[in-house]
């Protein structure tokens, strides 16, 4: 046996037998027979890992396989009952346990999983890729597993998206806390992408401003895609989870449903954010919609926002540069700013009749809805020269950034980089040599991996 495999049995499991509540409960029995199918089928593998994601919430790895390596023996099934399904989990992790009992938010985290995973599997299979074939099917598409989230709420506008990295300095982490105090004191809810560092500083942070203002019906939302949540599990405050079926979708969902976005320090994953937000937000269709952006840190990361804007300078011009406003060492000032935002945005809804909790108004083109797969051909046929479309060359950009994110951690592009070597990625010489700055200094930063050595999975040629 070896010392893994020993470790991995050391470890304490449970079974459990859990009926999920709100959703869940009130299928048909044609709906969960379906969802019986989906999870026993080609779905099962997906549902397993998601799962484990979820029941080791909290958990400092990075690494989309060290739960399953920990968890070998882990399953969960589905099961159907007259009045909706029952979720058998063998071998489960006993941390999402308390005296033999499922702590309920893990509960409902699982129940979230089971959910759009079945969403995906029913109402997005192969029998609706005809639906997907264009843009305004992707964004119904998009708005179809929100709704079935049950997260749109035709409320105020008051919903901060928080970008940033997972792997970040305690300064840093501090505050993305404290501007999500801030936010919090002035009535906003946080949507993150769910996982730790700048995603759980800002929930945090709410959390007890939210407390202070006696405010009961808040909103934690935490946005991932299947590629994602087994390196970036969910953190122990989010309330709602949403699993979008690729990060093209998990992209748009951010944009539609946020009011304004806050970005943090980050790595490769917070790049290819700006960049996908960038590039819808200079196409000549929006530039009138008022979207407030903010990039802010503490201090210390001035120097990481200096090197974020020089590169956008550089490739996209002064004209993405003036989408956004840095503000550095100032949660209050960060705060105040996002809420005027908001409201002008509120005005903006309100006079152009808009939904408040869906951004219809955005023009988002279908080269930008359309899933990108990492793989070693695609990678070097990204076209990043001087000369295209801002709007063309920051989806590029963006694509090089979101194919570093899946060699980093996303499974089946590791194995690829693991068979064929490290990803390379071409363009004009001045651009690269620009790239591969900004990468370098986030590695010299611990900014592409939580622990441990960090080994490229790319490779700029310059």
């Amino acid at each position: 046996m070896t010392t893994k495999e020993a470790v991995a049995r050391a470890l304490p499991v449970q079974d459990a037998r859990i009926y999920p509540r709100g959703g869940l409960d009130v299928l048909s029995r044609a709906e969960v027979a379906r969802l019986r199918d989906a999870s026993s089928g080609g779905m099962h593998e997906l549902l397993r890992r998601c799962a484990l994601a979820v029941l080791t919430s909290g958990s400092a790895s990075d690494d989309p396989r060290a739960a399953r390596d920990l968890y070998p023996d882990f399953d969960i099934q589905v099961a159907q009952q007259d009045r909706g399904v029952r979720i058998d989990l063998t071998n489960a992790p006993a941390m999402a346990f308390v005296d033999g009992e499922i702590i309920r938010g893990i509960a409902e985290l699982l129940f979230s999983v089971v959910r759009d995973l079945a969403y995906m599997a029913i109402e997005l299979g192969p029998e609706y890729a005809s639906d997907l074939e264009t843009s305004e099917g992707i964004t119904n598409a998009v708005f179809g597993v929100l709704r079935n989230a049950r997260i749109l709420q035709p409320s105020e506008p008051n919903l901060v998206v928080c970008w940033g990295g997972h792997s970040i300095s305690r300064d840093e982490y501090l505050y993305t806390k404290q501007v999500g105090y801030e936010l919090g004191l002035r009535g906003l809810d946080i949507c993150t992408g769910c996982g730790p560092g700048a995603m759980k500083g800002p929930m945090k942070g709410a959390t007890i401003a939210h407390a202070k203002q006696r405010r009961t019906n808040t909103r934690y939302i935490g946005i991932t895609e299947p590629g994602i949540i087994a390196a970036e599990s969910p953190n122990p405050i989010v309330n709602h989870l949403v699993i979008m079926p690729d990060i093209e979708k998990r992209l748009e969902a951010f944009v539609r449903m946020g009011h304004g976005i806050i970005v943090f320090p980050g790595g490769v994953g917070t790049a290819e954010e700006i960049l996908y937000l960038l590039g819808i937000l200079l196409r000549e269709e929006n530039k009138a919609l008022p979207f407030p952006l903010i990039l802010s840190g503490p201090t210390i990361a001035a120097p990481y926002f200096e090197q974020i804007d020089r590169f956008i300078r550089m490739t996209l011009g002064e004209e993405a540069a003036s989408r956004y406003e840095i503000i550095v060492g100032d949660p209050v000032a960060v705060s105040r700013r996002m809420t005027q935002g908001i409201k002008r945005v509120r005005e903006y809804r309100l006079a152009h009749k808009d939904s408040f909790f869906f951004n219809w108004s955005v023009e988002i083109p279908h080269e930008y809805q359309q899933p990108f797969v990492p793989t070693h051909e695609a990678m070097a046929a990204l076209d990043l020269h001087h000369g295209r479309p801002a709007p063309e060359l920051a989806a590029d950009l963006r694509r090089a950034f979101s194919g570093i994110v899946a060699g980093n951690v996303k499974e089946d592009s590791m194995q690829r980089i693991e068979r064929f070597g490290p990803f390379r990625i071409h363009g004009d010489p001045d651009m690269m040599q620009a790239l591969d700055a900004l990468l370098r200094a986030f590695v010299e930063q611990r900014r592409m991996k939580i622990s441990g050595e960090y080994h490229p999975c790319y490779q700029v040629v310059t």
